[in-house]
């Protein structure tokens, strides 16, 4: 039987992770699997760190990872990988973006021979409500990550993902991205080894103060041009 490590990725997201522990802790305990959930929390002001405190000390299955300085999506994910004790490493949004109940076929899919999987917004039986804006943005970079980076995959930042633990800690010794391009660098990188990543249609609602942000995305375009240079370097 698998055992599975989820990571929540948090920074002052105190309301949402009041939300997200309880629910997390229910739909894990419903897979039947042995688990841990880490709450990865960098520098949170806002109260965020005393509630997985408090989550902590009454169910063990959920343990705090604080750091005191900002640290980004990418190498929070990076310290978590290195203390996860599960078969399986998956994470997710704070704010429940994606539905909980794609997980047992995100945890399925990789005890059924999978190395990678991810959530889609962007496949024909995706549902999801979100902003124009963001709809349009969104768009535009996984055709730029398609076109200039040869993937195969509709939709590259859903935070909805899972890999073989044994396999993303080797992605992971050439993943050079600290924070939100992480996500598709690693996809990238496993499509490039030949590596089973499959994705499949989730239901996804934006969430309400998303940390995403506008100078993100212009960061993310230029990650794009690294990483294209570093593989074209690799030919």
């Amino acid at each position: 039987m698998s055992s599975v490590t989820a990571v929540i990725p948090v920074y002052n997201d105190v309301n949402a992770l009041k939300r997200a522990i309880p629910e997390s802790v229910e739909a894990l305990t419903a897979f039947g699997r042995p688990f841990e959930l880490i709450i990865a929390e960098d520098e949170s002001t806002d109260g965020t760190r005393a509630v997985a405190e408090e989550w902590e000390k009454k169910d063990p299955r959920v343990r705090l990872l604080h750091s005191d300085k900002r640290q980004g999506r990418g190498t929070a994910l990076n310290r978590a990988l290195a203390v996860a004790k599960g078969d399986i490493f998956c994470y997710y949004d704070v704010d429940l973006a994606t539905s909980l109940t794609h997980l047992p076929e995100l945890l399925s899919r990789i005890e059924n021979g999978a190395d990678v999987v991810t959530g889609s917004r962007l496949l024909k039986d995706s549902s999801i409500t979100r902003s124009a804006k963001r709809e349009c943005t969104s768009r535009g970079f996984n055709f730029l990550v398609r076109t200039l980076l040869k993937s195969d995959l509709s939709d590259h930042q859903c935070g909805f993902k899972a890999y073989k633990t044994e396999v993303l800690r080797e992605l992971v010794k050439e993943i050079q991205a600290p924070h939100w391009f992480w996500d598709t660098e690693s996809l990238v990188l496993a499509e490039r080894k030949g590596l089973r990543v499959e994705e499949f249609p989730v239901q996804w609602t934006e969430g309400v103060g998303t940390t995403v942000k506008v100078k993100d995305v212009f960061s993310m375009g230029n990650d794009i041009m690294r990483l294209r240079k570093r593989l074209k370097n690799r030919e």
